[in-house]
């Protein structure tokens, strides 16, 4: 009778082990936090640069639109993988009539919009950058600081591309 007990502790030791281990770990509020940042962010920044891809009037403009539109669907798609492993969700879509960059951008053509598009561009990735570099150093979720490491390199060479461009072209006499 004793063995009994013992192999039925055992077995639902086992299965209680199996059930927690099947489990998607919990973020915290500071992961689900960059979680929702980093979507909004990957977004956002592929539909402004959808719209310089169609509005820009400088090639090298409407070709950072086509970067930015690539490098963040794919950083979006990765986002979701990781935050569907953790049992979390990411926002599907964003509100465009609620961004402000957007809905200004929507009424600017030409090198007006080039100029507009680049200026936030610059502010919108160095804001990034500060999320995804607190997320690599602080963050409790190994694969989401794992993820945030990773991006940084891409965020900051769109920074880098966006102010070189957004520089004034110089005119020599």
């Amino acid at each position: 009778m004793h063995w009994k007990r013992i192999l039925v502790g055992i077995c639902g030791g086992a299965l209680f082990g199996a059930l927690a281990f099947a489990q998607p770990r919990k973020l915290n509020i500071s992961d689900k936090k960059f979680l929702k940042l980093a979507a909004d962010a990957d977004m956002t920044a592929a539909h402004l640069g959808q719209m310089a891809e169609n509005t820009a009037a400088k090639t090298s403009v409407r070709d950072f639109g086509q970067k930015l539109v690539l490098d963040h669907t794919n950083a979006y798609e990765e986002l979701a993988t990781l935050a569907s492993k953790a049992g979390a969700t990411v926002p599907k879509g964003i509100d465009i009539q609620r961004d402000r960059a957007i809905r200004e951008l929507m009424n600017v053509k030409g090198r007006a919009f080039d100029r507009r598009f680049l200026k936030d561009e610059v502010l919108d990735h160095e804001k990034a950058l500060a999320v995804f570099r607190r997320e690599a150093a602080h963050g409790h979720d190994a694969d989401l600081k794992a993820y945030a490491g990773k991006m940084i390199p891409t965020l900051e060479e769109h920074l880098h591309i966006a102010e070189s461009l957004a520089k004034p072209e110089r005119h020599t006499s």
